[in-house]
């Protein structure tokens, strides 16, 4: 038989059974549509995550103690261009958490105390207001900058500039609010006050010399090109500041170092969210198998003519491996374009109280089709192979 002859017998032998066709064709097209949605999925997740992470800075370096405390004291010497060069701001934090209240409005949420540099560390924007100032961290004084979401919460849509709200039971006079954030290292649910006023009024503890212990120090490099060396400055500066002839009593994380340990991490997942999906091509296929066994089993004596007339073995191999490859085939097609709208479709929708991300990428059709096709090669042999090796006397006394 001719390539032509065979692909016409298999498109008479598929559609004289449409219904079983169509069945056998619905588990590939859901297998595809799965295996799509969810890499795209996993990808644009990734894209989301990796865009917030960015947006604060690759050039921001965080120092967290592990041993001795950090204080104020090693803010001021890394801020020191003297012996910190490639580092351009330097902004410490203390953290609490308090409880808001205005009126009949109540929250409670964290509460940090910080310099004026954070808002240039961390990249935040002013909403309304002015952000803290150095008068402010010199006086201890009592003033609030609230993140949209707290303000919101207490004041709904009116501006709070100048109110005075309570945390903890103290007055604190609300100086600005933040613009929204998203994502990562959000602080619309967080208000900011001096770190004086957080250390002396809500928080802190004493060390021995009288100095303010932090519990992070964010940290600015000049560029990302300076990062390394902005990380051996912190480094020497520390060590030589705690007198360490040992081990570090602290650690600099790495913003690109994070971002990179993200990526490697998601990347594992949205290949295990493929793998998951691709169950439901497998159980397409095994759909795909039994029909083709079934075909053969109500075909035997059309086989058997077959032979009689001079059909060969590879003929009849060719024709029942077509039929699945055009069933797998049809079904991809199908799925890759169910895929795409339904990654589409619910790209950047809140669903299940999240939002969701979706990134489709060419390879990812291109992947799933070939599988697709290649699980009716899997899945259409044996079947073939096993109406190929019918007796012929036998296929033509079957009933």
């Amino acid at each position: 038989m001719s390539p032509l002859d065979i692909i016409r017998t298999s498109l008479y032998s598929l559609s004289s059974n449409r219904l079983r066709a169509a069945l056998a064709l619905l588990g590939i097209v859901l297998g595809v549509c799965s295996v799509i949605t969810l890499m795209s999925i996993g990808r644009g997740s990734t894209d989301r995550i990796t865009e917030l992470i960015q947006g604060l800075g690759s050039n921001l370096l965080t120092v967290v103690p592990t041993g001795a405390p950090l204080t104020l004291a090693d803010v001021d010497a890394l801020g020191d261009p003297l012996y910190t060069p490639s580092i351009k701001a330097v902004a410490p934090q203390i953290g609490t958490f308090g409880t808001i209240h205005i009126n009949n409005n109540t929250t409670q949420a964290p509460v940090n105390g910080v310099t004026p540099e954070f808002l240039q560390v961390r990249n935040l924007e002013m909403a309304t207001g002015t952000f803290i100032g150095a008068p402010h961290v010199e006086s201890r004084a009592e003033v609030v900058v609230l993140g949209s979401q707290i303000s919101e919460d207490l004041f709904g849509n009116q501006d709070p500039t100048n109110a005075e709200v309570r945390i903890n039971g103290r007055r604190f006079r609300v100086v600005g609010v933040l613009a929204s954030q998203t994502g990562f290292g959000s602080m619309d649910d967080q208000a900011l006050i001096p770190i004086t006023t957080a250390y002396y009024r809500l928080s802190g503890q004493r060390i021995p010399g009288g100095n303010i212990s932090v519990e992070q120090i964010s940290v600015q490099a000049s560029d990302v090109d300076s990062v390394d060396q902005a990380i051996e400055e912190i480094e020497t500066v520390l060590r030589l500041s705690h007198r360490l002839t040992d081990a570090d009593d602290f650690t600099v994380f790495n913003q690109q170092e994070i971002l990179d340990t993200f990526e490697e991490t998601n990347q594992t997942l949205v290949v295990f969210l493929g793998a998951v999906a691709g169950i439901s091509l497998l159980v397409g296929g095994i759909g795909i198998m039994n029909i083709m066994l079934v075909s053969v089993t109500e075909r035997t004596r059309e086989i058997g003519i077959r032979q009689a007339m001079g059909a060969k073995r590879r003929d009849i191999v060719a024709q029942f491996v077509t039929e699945a490859v055009f069933l797998t085939f049809g079904g991809g097609i199908i799925g890759v374009v169910a895929g795409i709208t339904l990654a589409t479709v619910i790209d950047g929708r809140f669903l299940i109280g999240a939002e969701w991300n979706t990134r489709v990428t060419n390879d990812i059709p291109l992947i799933a089709l070939i599988v697709s096709v290649a699980v009716g090669l899997f899945f259409g042999i044996y079947p073939a192979v096993r109406a190929a090796r019918l007796n012929p006397i036998e296929a033509l006394r079957y009933e």
